[in-house]
């Protein structure tokens, strides 16, 4: 008797990756003005995000095993910590940090670039570019340098270099990743919510974060939006995405979620923007526009794991 032929998954339907997608664009457009009703409401901002990710993930790992999803290996655990470090310990709480000082619409804008870093790092990785994406590339980072050299970042030092850093460390996390032994998709997005909110809770009691009052019933009902909605839907939406899809598409949702988080800061919080602000998210979305129609008309090949 011949042996049965090895399982294959099944393919991932275009309807599945395209309601992960406008999940992950919606819902992360409106974080970041969750992110300023928290701050504003008492919350310090790694006290916040950590206790934000700890309670999502405790509740997305308790429910996983309750239905038989098996534990992560320490291997796994390692490299969910890893990515939980990268992604959401420096990656969200960075941007929480900059929200102090930079508005919510505008902290937005310059996550836009994560995209541009993907491509980068996957290039240096060894994936190929065309000459659209190396376009892409170049406009994108035009559009960093001019959204932080002249606009209302200048006047906060630390929101500039915390929206430097976080988008960088995001990317690098999501390029990192492809390849690796990691859980099951929501069983990885609850470790990494685990691990990185538990190293911000720290990281934000060593720098001395503390209440002074009890946080205010809208901060309180804003960190749980961002939990419910930001963290167990929409994350757990995006490392499905990274399991699935290539790590470019699965950034595509930074030139949406700009537009969301500048219009419901309008909206919502009477942001407004200078010319030079939305001059340079204009620059910046054309790029990251170009890279996404590049991975759309390239060829699709195996990528090698590292």
């Amino acid at each position: 008797m011949s042996a049965s032929p090895p399982l294959v998954p099944p393919p991932v339907s275009a309807f599945a990756v395209a309601m992960a997608l406008a999940v992950v664009y919606v819902i992360w457009g409106s974080t970041y003005l969750g992110i300023r009703f928290a701050l504003e409401g008492g919350w310090p901002p790694l006290l916040m995000a950590g206790t934000r990710f700890l309670a999502a993930g405790g509740i997305l790992f308790a429910v996983l095993r309750l239905r038989g999803v098996s534990m992560p290996t320490p291997v796994q655990w390692r490299n969910s910590a890893f990515m939980g470090v990268l992604l959401l310990g420096m990656g969200n709480g960075l941007v929480c940090i900059a929200e102090q000082s930079v508005s919510s619409g505008l902290a937005a804008v310059a996550v836009a670039s994560v995209p541009l870093w993907i491509g980068l790092f996957a290039t240096l990785r060894g994936q190929r570019s065309n000459r659209l994406e190396w376009l892409g590339l170049g406009i994108g980072f035009i559009g960093v340098l001019w959204l932080n050299a002249g606009s209302s970042l200048g006047a906060s030092p630390t929101g500039l270099v915390a929206l430097l850093v976080a988008p960088i460390a995001w990317a690098f996390g999501s390029v990192w990743s492809k390849g690796r032994d990691l859980p099951s998709p929501f069983m990885g997005a609850a470790a990494q919510m685990l691990c990185g909110g538990a190293v911000m809770l720290v990281a934000g009691f060593a720098l001395g974060e503390g209440f002074d009052v009890a946080p205010s019933a809208k901060g309180s009902f804003a960190v749980a939006y961002l939990a419910g909605f930001g963290s167990i839907i929409a994350f757990s939406a995006y490392i499905w995405l990274l399991h699935n899809v290539r790590a470019t598409l699965a950034g595509s949702y930074a030139y949406v979620n700009p537009v969301i988080a500048v219009v419901l800061g309008a909206w919502l919080a009477a942001e407004r923007f200078s010319a030079h602000d939305i001059g340079a998210m204009a620059v910046i979305l054309l790029g990251v526009v170009a890279i996404t129609l590049s991975k759309a008309r390239a060829p699709k090949i195996a990528e090698a794991s590292a």
